[in-house]
């Protein structure tokens, strides 16, 4: 509050009959940062840790965006190899405080299908060249053991090839959010909410730097701006003036003219049930676990046919969501990308809902991996009951869609509005309008705090 009770007073302090700051003068800061999510938080406390003098400013609160309804996920599971190294650096500094981030370093797990072993051996490989722990094991019968030594009712069919790292996890998203801000402020950071960028002004150089940010309570100085806006960054692309497309090569060879950026939309939920539903056999708490597989996929209540295409979920139990959180693949949002309503974001859009597709494909998914009886703390026939509640008295609003190009980078430029049925990594899902979901009351829908 005091912060920002300073950058108020050092705004009006320059302004001239109720107009913008004059140019020049007012609140000013070295670094500017628009944004406390985690990267313009994580950004802040680094830079301010130098010395450096920072101001950090968000329209809304620290974590109202992408961050803050998260869910989580820490890994260092990316096909591309220059994102090995940075993940890797990135898990570390979780570990460094595992308290201040809520970070919980039980590891992440992919299993994967026969058409997936090749790329899943190549990131082991890879982890192995810089020293990432991790573990593979490969054929259908050693994946089996393997997981029935974590989880004794494990079922789930054609999956060859497990990596398992025994680094990463998860971490709880607010409370890492609170905890980063706190190092930032402690570092010497100012971070102050309720400020509203409207416009970026910019010297005549070449290059046209910009030199100093106006907002909806005056102008802000710098001499370096950070843009940290997730999915807003759109708009801020277009303050600067930017181009809308840009040249790719494809791997044929010829080059595409694609959107700068892509929107897509994640789908996840909580179920609410027992986070100790899916413990261990130690009754401890497991691997993050994200399955992908081709085996068909049937739901659980009816026996109809989910889906005969490659499929994939991932989940956790997880007592900060107060249930088993997790989730299934993103889709691209198939507007242009000026069209995509943005604002309100997360649980508050009414745009961006999953609903009885999801819950039914997620659900039937896990039973496909658990026999959830007994020892899981549900008996015979409990799933289709709690996946009745779901379907009837639980909402799941999807996320209002994120700003992720790395599944058209990894097409290598191919034209295509959306991936194909069966790719991997895809699902047959389509997102909901307003009133197409369930009644009940809202369920928070997070994601990643990591780019998939």
């Amino acid at each position: 509050m005091d912060n920002r009770m300073q950058i108020s007073d050092e705004i009006a302090t320059v302004r001239r009959g109720g107009g913008a700051a004059a140019p020049g003068r007012g609140a000013k800061a070295k670094y500017v940062i628009v944004g406390a999510g985690i990267h313009g938080l994580v950004t802040a406390w680094k830079l301010a840790d130098r010395g450096e003098d920072v101001l950090v400013v968000d329209k809304t609160a620290v974590g109202a965006g992408a961050s803050g309804i998260a869910c989580g996920v820490v890994r260092n599971n990316y096909f591309q190899p220059a994102m090995r190294e940075l993940m890797a650096h990135s898990v570390s500094v979780w570990e460094s405080d595992p308290e201040a981030f809520s970070f919980h370093p039980v590891g992440y797990m992919q299993v994967a299908p026969e058409v997936m072993a090749a790329d899943v051996a190549q990131i082991y490989a890879e982890q192995q060249a810089i020293g990432y722990p991790s573990t593979l094991i490969e054929g259908e019968r050693d994946c089996a053991a393997y997981m029935r030594g974590i989880f004794d009712d494990w079922q789930a069919r054609n999956t060859t090839v497990i990596l398992h790292e025994k680094r990463g996890g998860y971490a709880n998203n607010m409370a890492s959010l609170r905890g980063l801000a706190a190092k930032a402020e402690a570092a010497g950071a100012r971070i102050v909410t309720g400020v509203t960028v409207t416009g970026l002004v910019r010297d005549s150089g070449p290059g046209g730097a910009v030199t100093a940010v106006e907002t909806d309570q005056g102008m802000i100085r710098c001499e370096q701006l950070v843009i940290a806006v997730g999915p807003w960054v759109r708009d801020f692309w277009h303050m600067l003036d930017l181009p809308e497309t840009i040249t790719v090569l494809g791997r044929d060879g010829i080059t595409y003219d694609r959107p700068m950026w892509t929107y897509w939309s994640l789908q996840e939920g909580t179920l609410k049930v027992d986070p100790g539903l899916l413990l261990d056999n130690h009754r401890q708490m497991p691997p993050v676990v994200h399955v992908d597989t081709d085996a068909p996929l049937y739901d659980d209540r009816d026996g109809s046919l989910v889906t005969d295409q490659l499929w994939g979920i991932y989940y956790k139990p997880d007592w900060g969501f107060g249930g088993v959180q997790g989730g299934a693949m993103p889709y691209i949002v198939d507007r242009p990308v000026d069209e995509v309503a943005v604002d309100p974001y997360g649980t508050a859009s009414p745009d961006f809902v999953v609903g009885p597709e999801f819950a039914r494909l997620w659900t039937s998914g896990l039973a496909h991996c658990h026999k959830l009886r007994g020892d899981r703390l549900l008996h015979p026939g409990q799933l289709p009951r709690i996946r009745h509640l779901l379907r009837e008295r639980l909402r799941y609003r999807g996320l209002q869609p994120r700003l992720q190009d790395d599944r058209r980078r990894r097409l290598g430029g191919r034209r295509t509005a959306r991936p194909a049925a069966g790719a991997p990594g895809t699902i047959p899902l389509r997102p909901l309008r307003r009133g197409a979901a369930p009644s009940g009351e809202p369920l928070p829908v997070p994601l990643e705090l990591t780019a998939s």
